[in-house]
């Protein structure tokens, strides 16, 4: 997709600009960027529900403007916020709804629906409201329409936002089963341990464009050499911070006095982890400083977002 520019309220801006990106067949893809980068409109897009401006955007081979029919038969969607499911019907009639409106007969309709409520974890629940289902019952049953007509590619937008614990990684769980089955799907979501886990491959879009785009492994080694370093210390001043601060290869300190434990939390990055932590450990000797504990953190995703970005996940 190159190129999509959207006119609204009268007003011309860009929304998202030189996305260009293939998503492999059987692979969980992962789209990540701040609020307001352009990830709902690259969504939307994807899903036939805006049409590009200018450039092309291919679903299974087919054009989401001119087979916008063809794209939406080949899709399952789970986009966030959106109130996808009736809630006053129950799991088993909002599947059986949903099979009817892709076209499946009733009888094929009915058994298909009994095997998602089972794949779902939720055969005993399915004739229940859905007004009565827990969050996490919800989103599940939101997947399982999406899943009626098995269609080969799905797009989540954001699918275990506002989930307790167990409940997303139950999700996560059949996420994995539906790749190991041989789906394709494309992932959001502002959670960077679940990217991490999930995705073969995740583009980092922000400002309308792409800036990264790799596994999560190569993009995480693109800070090989920055670390994050945590001390827990007792008798710390303000005059010892600054010379924290001016120790080679640190990037910044941040410092937090724990008044029960009695203690400073110490957090300090540095852009060389090994060189770094020999002088940290030198300069707090010098000075006295008590060393209770050291921790040196490897690269995580979330701090090659900030690095790329400037800004966490959910600013």
């Amino acid at each position: 997709m190159e190129d999509g520019r959207m006119i609204r309220g009268g007003r011309t801006f860009v929304a998202v600009k030189n996305v260009n990106f293939k998503v492999k067949r059987g692979e969980i893809f992962g789209l990540l960027g701040p609020n307001g980068a352009g990830k709902t409109t690259t969504i939307k897009m994807i899903s036939t529900l805006l049409e590009p401006t200018r450039g092309k955007v291919l679903v299974n081979g087919y054009d989401v403007v001119k087979d916008a029919r063809k794209v939406r038969q080949s899709l399952g969607t789970v986009l966030s916020g959106e109130r996808s499911i009736y809630w006053k019907l129950t799991g088993r009639e909002n599947l059986e709804y949903f099979g009817a409106l892709y076209g499946m007969k009733r009888k094929e309709a009915k058994a298909r629906a009994q095997e998602l409520l089972e794949r779902l974890d939720l055969s005993k629940r399915g004739d229940e409201l859905v007004e009565n289902y827990s969050s996490g019952m919800k989103q599940r049953i939101a997947l399982g329409k999406a899943l009626m007509a098995d269609p080969p590619i799905l797009l989540l937008d954001e699918p275990t936002v506002g989930l307790d614990p167990q409940a997303a990684l139950r999700l996560r769980e059949i996420i994995m089963e539906l790749k190991e089955e041989g789906k394709t799907i494309l992932l959001t979501t502002h959670y960077m341990e679940e990217a991490d886990i999930l995705c073969d491959r995740i583009a980092i879009i922000d400002q309308g464009e792409i800036i990264a785009l790799a596994p999560p492994s190569q993009l995480k080694a693109q800070l090989s050499e920055k670390r994050m370093i945590q001390l827990t210390v007792r008798g710390l001043s303000d005059e010892v911070q600054n010379k924290l601060n001016k120790v080679s290869h640190v990037e910044r300190v941040l410092a937090h006095y724990d008044d029960e434990k009695e203690n400073w939390q110490i957090t300090i990055h540095s852009s060389n982890g090994e060189e770094t932590i020999t002088d940290i450990i030198q300069t707090l000797t010098k000075e006295q400083v008590q060393i209770q504990n050291v921790n040196v953190k490897e690269p995580t995703l979330e701090d090659v977002f900030i690095h790329l970005t400037g800004k966490s996940l959910r600013e």
